[in-house]
């Protein structure tokens, strides 16, 4: 299990952790995903309670720490998702776009409302200890997204994300839900982790219909852009909910 936790932030941040673990210890283990979003959404957090500066300034500078740990993976996913969902045509020109390396309007269009909404929503909250704590539950939750997604995502091709898929279970769903219990409990109403929880159920399947319907499956792009876009969509929410 060490290994596989090992495996499992090599694979989702760029953090120091020595020699290569074994990928195999964390595809059969991709239940695991939310222990990353505390360790990605804690670094943030630190930014947040320990800096002296303005809200929006704070709020620029801890998902800048979530991007830059996690090396702009799953943002890159984001990007690569904007392509092929403002792609016209046939499905196969779709996911082109969608798999290519060329960033276009489609990407830049999402990758920027979709950042731009998740940093003012985070600059949003009334004190830097709700800020900190909704940042922590967003990314344990984006990351809990991507777990779904991989468990329920059938690909479209022979890829990263077919391989983890093929090795998930149904009953990952169990573990990866238990492991957002601490995230349950951190210092926010229950009424804005309730609305904030309904979201969260919702967006991996959304985004399993939407990439269904757009390129006939999922990929690691599309579960790389749904980690960011759960992200986005919980800091509003719990924004929201809270004023």
């Amino acid at each position: 299990m060490f290994e596989a936790i090992r495996a499992l932030l090599q694979f989702t941040t760029v953090l120091p952790l020595g020699k290569t673990a074994p990928f195999e210890a964390f595809a059969h283990n991709t239940w695991l995903y939310p222990l990353a979003g505390y360790i990605t959404g804690g670094m943030g957090a630190i930014i947040i309670l320990l800096l002296p500066a303005p809200s929006l300034v704070l709020a620029v500078m801890a998902i800048g720490m979530v991007l830059l740990i996690s090396g702009a993976n799953h943002l890159d996913g984001l990007l690569d998702f904007g392509d092929g969902l403002m792609a016209h045509g046939s499905q196969e020109k779709r996911i082109q776009a969608l798999t290519d390396r060329q960033i276009g309007t489609g990407a830049l269009t999402l990758g920027m409302m979709v950042t731009l909404l998740a940093i003012a929503s985070l600059s949003s909250f009334p004190d830097i200890l709700t800020a900190a704590s909704a940042l922590i539950f967003a990314e344990t939750g984006g990351k809990w997204s991507m777990a779904i997604l991989t468990i329920f995502g059938r690909p479209f091709h022979e890829g990263l994300h077919a391989t983890l898929h093929e090795r998930a279970k149904i009953w990952f769903v169990i573990p990866a839900t238990l492991l957002l219990i601490p995230a349950f409990l951190l210092p926010l109403s229950w009424e804005a982790k309730g609305t904030a929880g309904i979201g969260l159920i919702l967006l991996p399947f959304c985004m399993r219909y939407l990439a269904a319907r757009l390129f006939g499956g999922v990929n690691g792009d599309v579960t790389g852009a749904t980690g960011e876009i759960s992200r986005c969509a919980l800091l509003t929410l719990l924004v929201i909910t809270l004023f």
